[in-house]
């Protein structure tokens, strides 16, 4: 892959997560500060992801890799999401912003896929190129939070027009990306060809069977964090949370390092534990800090982000790549994060509101006053749940070797 291709790539790939932490951070802040809606409500918004999380393996398996070019259909994608988002920012009615925030995520969604299968055609080797590339993702979505917190935008429409114009440069240039025709141009359609029944029958195995219950319940008090933390860091009096967030994504790159040298000590099950434990903890912090003396507590709690993703979510991309033959990788994929992050989140998303709504008092006037200790022991007690439950019942029978590899074909999912 020459260097201007490798530019264009990360180009790319800045843009669409730029594009993601513009928005979603912070649209939960905007819609209780500036509109009172219930957390409910804030919950089933950012839960739209989910939805479009669930919709785009259907989407790029029988659209993208038989009826259009990558890039055009990437393209088209874009254009269509920034005029959405700017749309949604001009309703004032959960109605109105929740039906045009679904239909920008079922436009949204499926393009982090489409990024990655793009760059994956134009690499000579992706698990050694791809990794330099995809951290400039994380690179946009860090500075997509320092840039919206220093502007002290969080609470306003302006992070969603941000995106909405940065979704639209994107659109135009992903136009000039290297033509990627689609493969399976005149195959047979078939929803089988997403999810085959092979990588269906994987769940047989009790380990792998676990795995996937635990990471769908996990997700679960997951979204506790990605819907309401930005609001609840405002809520607090923490200063610029947007920009204080982005250190979560600081602290994946370095954790993402480690995660060789703990594999090669711990195994599997005690990656994923950690994963899971450190989700617990990050809870507990947030519970019982405050944004004093004690902020040192938020501070850990966004820190450990680096753990909470890294050592459970990457770790198990590389468990699911070790257990699928080479044929069912990509499948086996796609529907790990199927369960996850469309199955799993959507629930959560339903979850983590309604227990935001239960512990929200409304005030004349239409302020609203959150008990965010009894919010985040709630998300804490759900999470060791899990983690005690995949404890008990995780036994992986084949001993785990060491790698310093992790999987090429990794998911387009939220950092």
């Amino acid at each position: 892959m020459t260097l201007q291709i490798k530019t264009r790539l990360g180009a790319m790939l800045f843009l669409e997560y730029f594009i993601w932490g513009a928005w979603y951070v912070t649209v939960g802040t905007w819609l209780s500060t500036t509109f009172h809606f219930s957390g409910q409500q804030v919950g089933l918004v950012a839960g739209a992801t989910a939805i479009g999380a669930i919709v785009a393996p259907f989407f790029v398996g029988l659209v993208a890799d038989k009826l259009f070019a990558t890039e055009k259909l990437l393209g088209a994608l874009h254009l269509a999401g920034g005029l959405l988002l700017f749309v949604a920012s001009q309703q004032h009615s959960f109605t109105a912003i929740y039906a045009v925030i679904l239909l920008y995520c079922l436009c949204f969604m499926p393009t982090l896929a489409l990024t990655n299968s793009l760059s994956f055609r134009q690499m000579t080797d992706p698990k050694i190129e791809f990794g330099g590339i995809r951290v400039l993702g994380t690179l946009g979505w860090i500075i997509a939070g320092l840039s919206i917190g220093a502007m002290k935008l969080e609470a306003t429409a302006h992070p969603l027009q941000i995106a909405a114009a940065v979704s639209m440069l994107l659109g135009l240039y992903s136009f000039t990306l290297p033509h990627t025709p689609p493969l399976a141009r005149g195959e047979k359609v078939s929803v089988a060809n997403l999810f085959p029944r092979e990588a269906i029958l994987l769940l047989n195995e009790r380990s792998m069977a676990t795995f996937a219950i635990a990471s769908f319940l996990i997700c679960i008090p997951l979204q506790f964090y990605y819907a309401f933390t930005n609001l609840f860091l405002n809520d607090t009096g923490v200063h610029n949370a947007a920009g204080k967030m982005t250190g979560g994504q600081m602290s994946e790159l370095f954790c993402m390092l480690l995660i060789p040298w703990f594999f090669r000590r711990l195994g599997v099950k005690y990656m994923l534990a950690a994963g899971m434990a450190a989700w617990v903890l990050r809870y507990v912090l947030f519970a019982f800090g405050n944004a004093t003396s004690l902020v040192w507590m938020f501070w850990a709690g966004i820190l450990l982000h680096g753990i909470c993703y890294d050592f459970f979510f990457v770790t198990g991309q590389i468990y699911i790549d070790r257990k699928s033959s080479l044929a069912l990788r990509s499948a086996a994929q796609g529907m790990i994060t199927f369960i996850t992050y469309g199955l799993g989140m959507f629930v959560g998303s339903w979850l983590s509101g309604a227990v935001v709504e239960h512990y929200t008092t409304r005030m004349p006037g239409g302020a609203q006053v959150y008990d965010w200790h009894a919010i985040w022991i709630f998300a804490a007690s759900a999470s060791a749940l899990v983690l005690l439950a995949f404890l008990f019942a995780f036994a992986e029978r084949e001993p785990e070797t060491a790698t310093n590899e992790l999987p090429g074909e990794l998911e387009g999912i939220p950092l």
